[in-house]
């Protein structure tokens, strides 16, 4: 079965829901689909991508292919995650004609993805492609960023309230762990705000196009980044709590209140305050000051 002509507009509502009634297929909402119908946004996506003829591109999520196809007519080579077997028809059917994309059935979270790219792409770096399931965008975001993998870019389509988090800046009511950890890896930029009506169906909530560019080395000095992120998790994990409080509950080794609250002191940061309030370079001087203080080891 070929749809000849009706590729060529995956963007208009007729001709995606004619699609799916054609190969029997019903939106599944546990999966977080909801399909782009919009060449403006579409645009948006690649471009703030930077794609050019040598580019590798990971991407997650490939749907009914939409984006799959702007992507393959940009880049060198597409690999295009699909956790539901049921559009792998219709993916096979739209992308017919471009030998330049590879399908892999999974999940994005229980994918061995280093094994993927390194099969694909070898050591070569890559770009993260993506309009990410709400239900997932943190879990995915979080996997890439600690992963180590070589990816030079991510643009990745996600709730507007994730988008606000992930560019949060200290003080905000946005700001958090995801924000710190987004920061500390990448260079987040929200590219364009995107109305719930340009998707079938349409969410319940707008959405955002962030673009997050690989940082070469992280913006604060840490000794150790595992016990900086332990110190953020734990401050934000007692988000009600004065931020001397929230990290007693790290239980470091020879570390009681009395040597935190010094701790505090030496970085210049009031032990009343709470963790939402703190910067990146403030968490880093305590991460590092408890790093010495367990080492036994001064400045």
């Amino acid at each position: 079965m070929t749809m000849g002509k009706d590729i060529q507009s995956l963007t208009s509502p007729r001709v995606v829901r004619e699609l799916m009634a054609r190969y029997g297929v019903s939106f599944k909402k546990g999966l977080g689909q909801n399909f782009l119908i919009d060449r403006n946004i579409l645009a948006k996506i690649i471009n703030a991508a930077e794609l050019d003829g040598e580019d590798l591109i990971l991407e997650i999520g490939a749907g009914i292919g939409t984006l799959t196809k702007e992507l393959a007519k940009a880049a060198k080579q597409v690999v295009a995650i699909e956790i539901d077997d049921r559009l792998l028809p219709i993916l096979h059917d739209v992308l017919s004609s471009y030998s330049n994309v590879n399908l892999i059935r999974g999940d994005i979270l229980k994918l061995d993805i280093k094994q993927v790219t390194e099969e694909y792409f070898g050591d070569q770096p890559f770009k993260v492609v993506g309009n990410l399931p709400y239900y997932i965008s943190t879990p995915v975001l979080m996997m890439f960023l600690e992963s180590g993998l070589r990816y030079e870019s991510m643009v990745v389509m996600v709730q507007k309230e994730v988008a606000l988090r992930m560019t949060a800046a200290a003080g905000t009511k946005d700001y958090g762990m995801l924000s710190i950890a987004v920061q500390y890896y990448t260079c987040p930029e929200i590219i364009a705000i995107v109305s719930a009506n340009v998707f079938i169906p349409p969410p319940k909530v707008d959405s955002a196009i962030v673009l997050l560019k690989r940082r070469p080395y992280p913006p604060v000095r840490v000794e150790d980044s595992q016990l900086f992120f332990q110190v953020v998790r734990a401050a934000f994990g007692h988000r009600r709590k004065t931020v001397l409080n929230a990290l007693t509950a790290l239980e470091l080794e020879g570390v009681d209140k009395e040597r935190l609250h010094a701790v505090l002191n030496r970085c210049s940061i009031n032990s009343q305050m709470r963790g939402e309030d703190l910067t990146i370079q403030q968490y880093a001087d305590i991460a590092n000051e408890l790093w010495f203080e367990s080492k036994k080891v001064y400045r």
